[in-house]
């Protein structure tokens, strides 16, 4: 581009078409280093133009992204503009280490050293963690510590590989009253597991919980790493670079070179668990590509339906039932009886037990006079008894010894975890949601063998399916045997519940299978 500007007018426009569009500027200007090609110009890819076009339009972002996508360099690139086309700015980068926040602003650095001149507004300071330029703005860049976020006053934030930052809640503590009245702040980084902040503030963004806006990039995104169609047009560009591209081999060999395991956190971007995840994680990553967002809420976001009640179907709704406050979650799961299908859910830490009990009765009416299964394991029991003696909800779950609910043991937990996995394997079970994989995905297995959620972690909707899946096996079994209902609340004594015989003249001939099978 430089070299085709003549005259004093061209540079004048050159430089206010880089001061109002950073990408312009970035795909004009900006040279990296390549670990192959060397010194090359900065070409953006369509999905990094995406992550500019999320940091100009919201002031909080947080992604979450691949291995080696180039998402760093971006950060990089727009502190620098920041700080070029701005006056009194200043741009904060926090990186795990000394090392780390050392690279990071001598990427910047050459970035601006390859700038040319007319672009160059000249260097107040510069030394190994600070570029102030004669606009008067500044770039920080700091390793974390105890006592980095004292000393991060800006209005720019950006956090670099925030997982691995061991006290970054004590430092966004720190920094978010400062960013908090116009500033910006942009959290970046691979995953690590679950449990720590990053993945907190990350599933919170995507629940509508916090300020955040999440941004989430896959690697099949990457024109260089899976051929896409729609990227037809960077190819023979592509094919021509030193030494050329070859898109078809590098899944192979990327994934033949590392465990699954970490291939499923380096580049498919899935938080997974210290321990191995009890459903395999492979098995939850093509379920969770096949959830579907299609869906639409009931009781202020607290449940999600995909599906409306269908004539001639059956349904159970299993629950897993708490206090209603802080991280305790009451759950349930509404699943056709006929195709397995998740058709709904409900998830709340902010709901009491006689709420949830009318919301089931109201739902469960809904459902058909849907099948009730919960645990009358202590609270669960409170949730019976609401639902069949104050409610008057008949159709409530009865185990083998003639008693409402679903008494769970140390035995029996395994048994129906063990189901809950072989139906999810099989796709016995249709999993709409991508809450509930995001859960089974930090369900592991401890070091001792005892499968349980992860440190810090909920397990609600993970056992609200099993219930599910022990009620529809259950079910299923006595098919077609005549449904019986409960005698009188009065004297007690119940009988199980067991699936209506009814016509099928409405039930799909595949669905029909399904449940023969």
């Amino acid at each position: 581009m430089t070299e085709n500007i003549t005259n004093n007018s061209e540079l004048v426009q050159e430089f206010k078409k880089c001061k109002e569009s950073c990408e312009y500027f970035i795909c004009n200007h900006i040279k990296v280093t390549h670990p192959v090609r060397g010194l090359v110009p900065f070409h953006l890819y369509p999905f990094q133009k995406d992550i500019l076009g999320h940091l100009t339009e919201n002031r909080f972002n947080i992604l979450r992204k691949f291995r080696q996508a180039g998402c760093t360099t971006i950060a990089s690139a727009y502190a620098l503009w920041t700080i070029l086309f701005q006056q009194h700015k200043s741009v904060v980068i926090l990186s795990k280490g000394d090392a780390e926040s050392t690279e990071v602003l001598d990427r910047i650095k050459l970035m601006y050293d390859e700038l040319p001149e007319y672009l160059k507004p000249g260097i107040v300071e510069d030394n190994k963690h600070t570029l102030k330029l004669q606009t008067q703005s500044i770039i920080k860049s700091r390793p974390s510590g105890k006592q980095s976020g004292r000393s991060l006053a800006g209005s720019i934030l950006i956090i670099d590989e925030a997982a691995f930052i061991d006290n970054i809640e004590v430092i966004w503590a720190a920094v978010y009253p400062i960013i908090s009245t116009g500033g910006r702040a942009f959290v970046l980084s691979t995953v690590n597991g679950v449990g720590n902040w990053f993945y907190t503030i990350y599933q919170n963004a995507r629940l509508g919980l916090n300020s955040f806006n999440p941004i989430d990039i896959q690697w099949k995104e990457h024109p260089e790493y899976f051929r896409n169609d729609n990227y037809s047009h960077l190819y023979a560009e592509m094919a021509k670079r030193t030494p050329p591209v070859k898109i078809e081999d590098w899944e192979a060999v990327t994934r033949s070179n590392m465990p699954l395991k970490l291939w499923l956190q380096e580049y498919e971007c899935e938080f997974l668990g210290t321990g191995d995840t009890y459903v395999d994680g492979e098995v939850l990553k093509d379920i969770s590509e096949q959830t579907s967002e299609d869906y639409f809420i009931k009781y202020n976001n607290r449940m999600r339906v995909w599906q409306d009640p269908q004539p001639h179907y059956e349904y159970v709704l299993a629950a897993d039932v708490a206090l209603g406050r802080d991280r305790d979650y009451s759950a349930f799961h509404i699943i056709n009886i006929y195709n397995g299908q998740q058709v709904a859910e409900f998830y709340s830490n902010k709901t009491p037990i006689n709420e949830f009990a009318e919301i089931i009765a109201r739902e469960g009416q809904l459902y058909n006079l849907a099948h009730v299964i919960s645990e009358r394991n202590t609270i669960g029991n409170n949730l019976i008894d609401w639902l069949f003696n104050i409610l008057e909800y008949e159709n409530v779950w009865v185990d083998e010894t003639e008693n409402m609910g679903f008494q769970t043991t140390l035995k029996n937990r395994e048994t129906v975890l063990a189901d809950l996995e072989e139906s999810i394997r099989t796709n016995k079970i249709k999993i709409n949601s991508k809450r509930t994989i995001d859960e089974l995905l930090t369900f592991i297995v401890t070091a001792t063998g005892k499968a349980q959620a992860d440190t810090g972690k909920n397990d609600d909707l993970v056992m609200a399916l099993a219930l599910g899946v022990h009620a529809l096996d259950s079910i299923i079994q006595k098919t077609p045997v005549e449904y019986m209902s409960h005698v009188g609340k009065k004297e007690k004594s119940l009988t199980p519940t067991i699936i209506r015989k009814q016509s099928l003249k409405g039930i799909s001939e595949e669905d029909y299978k399904w449940l023969m099978s």
